[in-house]
């Protein structure tokens, strides 16, 4: 086991890590809009959205990550031409990694839904009642009112998820991002030190999830919920 050659190459694991951490961002803003706008569809008094959602859910939370990955990068390119992924919100970024992005934040929306609807419903229904006595609508009830509070509330299983999204990020080297599972993977390969080069990428994951923990606490403390 020659640990120098981490050191020598730990530039290539950091190449990876940043385009993690890009994924990772990338997904969390995807999850977290689709998301939320989802848990409140589940909420609506409409029986088509409600089965919509419903559907959604069932599909994204049913299969397996990595084959929705593989179905959007390899799938669609057959539906809507071999330039789908091209179009990407940061320029420069590999068509891979932008699918597994939009991948990622998908499979992320429909757990991140739910989350958002046991939030909401968990604040006392005499906030609604309250506001809508005062004269708010329902859309400034939601938005002024009962999603503040059910945002505090659901900060600890959030942030829980966006720790899992960043290490899932390593599924999206099966298509060929070069995140930091393809680097440590292929210096592994090339070297056949892939004890070395593993350990490597587990400590780079695990500083990255540390860091987050750490962040997530502390939003959790500022924003505690009193008892």
């Amino acid at each position: 086991m020659n640990f120098s050659l981490l050191l020598t190459h730990f530039n290539l694991l950091l190449t990876g890590a940043e385009l993690t951490v890009i994924m990772t961002l990338g997904a969390i803003f995807i999850g977290l809009a689709l998301g939320t706008a989802l848990g409140m569809a589940r909420l609506s008094k409409s029986r088509a959205v409600r089965a919509f959602t419903g559907i959604y859910l069932q599909v994204f939370r049913g299969t397996p990550m990595l084959l929705q990955i593989c179905f959007l990068y390899f799938a669609l390119p057959q539906i809507f031409g071999p330039g789908v992924w091209k179009i990407s919100f940061l320029p420069g970024l590999p068509d891979a990694a932008f699918a597994g992005i939009v991948a990622m934040g998908l499979n992320s929306a429909a757990y991140i839904a739910e989350i958002i609807r046991a939030g909401i419903q968990g604040v006392d229904i005499g906030q609604t009642e309250a506001s809508r006595a005062l004269g708010l609508s329902h859309s400034q009830t939601m938005r002024l009112v009962v999603m503040p509070q059910a945002f505090r509330r659901v900060i600890p299983p959030l942030c829980n998820e966006f720790i899992v999204l960043l290490k899932d990020t390593s599924l999206a080297s099966a298509i060929g991002a070069k995140e930091l599972m393809y680097q440590s993977r292929a210096m592994g390969a090339r070297y056949y030190e892939y004890f070395v080069f593993m350990i490597g990428a587990a400590a780079v994951y695990f500083a990255l999830t540390f860091v987050l923990s750490v962040i997530s606490g502390y939003i959790e403390r500022r924003l505690a919920v009193s008892d």
